[in-house]
């Protein structure tokens, strides 16, 4: 059977972010395609967040281009470079934060509710099922587990509908049971909605076996881009992140 190629959902040409004299973010060529799940890791301080953060319309950039199509119906897309976040998450590229983010004193569907920013509440519970923690809806945000909140920030990004999902460190601070689960929900979310994933990540057996692709970053620029294998065999890599010589 023939492989059918994805279609390019994002792209950035020479994405740079400064910060003054320090450049978090180098030059950065990034392609992610249409239902991928793409890997971005490094050491700390090689810019992974600073990406995100940019990507996401957070930070602007201070040099390069970032192109988008939010509609599967067209090849046509748009650069995005200038759009500020509220435009970017209402055309398709939602996030989740690396430091949990919700309202702990609403209620689960209302997080989600509100994270709508024109909440649709049938909308807000199909979000919470595909996150898995559609029985805790009317529970307080704030008393359920580190586990959960982290799975009701991807219910909340996934309420705006997006086409791309950006998740800095989604496992962070979780159990290894909680971790696999979140890979689990990531891929069904993936499967059932053809989502385009961009997830930072520190643990490695998680990255191996989610990412279909990984980009690795060092001092800001791309070291290197591969599937898991070549990215576990590459010498640069292991030097500087792997712990190889």
């Amino acid at each position: 059977m023939a492989v059918v190629p994805r279609e390019l959902i994002l792209q950035t040409r020479g994405l740079t972010r400064r910060f003054g004299g320090l450049v978090a973010v180098n030059d950065v060529d990034l392609s992610l395609h249409d239902g991928e799940i793409r890997a971005l890791i490094g050491p700390n301080g090689a810019g992974k967040t600073t990406l995100i953060n940019v990507l996401s319309g957070l930070m602007p950039a201070s040099a390069g281009d970032i192109w988008f199509r939010s509609d599967r119906a067209t090849l046509d897309g748009e650069l995005i470079t200038a759009w500020p976040a509220a435009r970017r998450a209402r055309g398709g590229i939602a996030r989740t934060m690396q430091v949990t983010a919700i309202c702990p004193s609403l209620t689960v569907l209302e997080n989600v509710w509100l994270g709508r920013m024109r909440g649709v509440a049938e909308r807000s519970r199909e979000c919470l099922e595909l996150a898995g923690i559609a029985a805790r809806a009317d529970e307080p945000a704030g008393s359920i587990g580190h586990g959960d909140q982290r799975l009701l920030e991807i219910a909340i990004a996934l309420a705006l509908g997006p086409r791309v999902l950006l998740l800095d460190e989604p496992t962070a601070g979780m159990s290894v049971k909680e971790s696999w689960e979140i890979v689990t929900r990531l891929r069904e979310i993936r499967d059932r909605d053809r989502l385009t994933l961009l997830i930072v990540e520190h643990d490695m057996e998680i990255v191996m076996q989610l990412a279909e692709r990984i980009t690795v970053l060092h001092l800001g620029q791309t070291l290197a881009e591969g599937t898991p294998d070549e990215v576990a065999r590459n010498a640069d890599v292991q030097r500087v992140y792997l712990g190889g010589r």
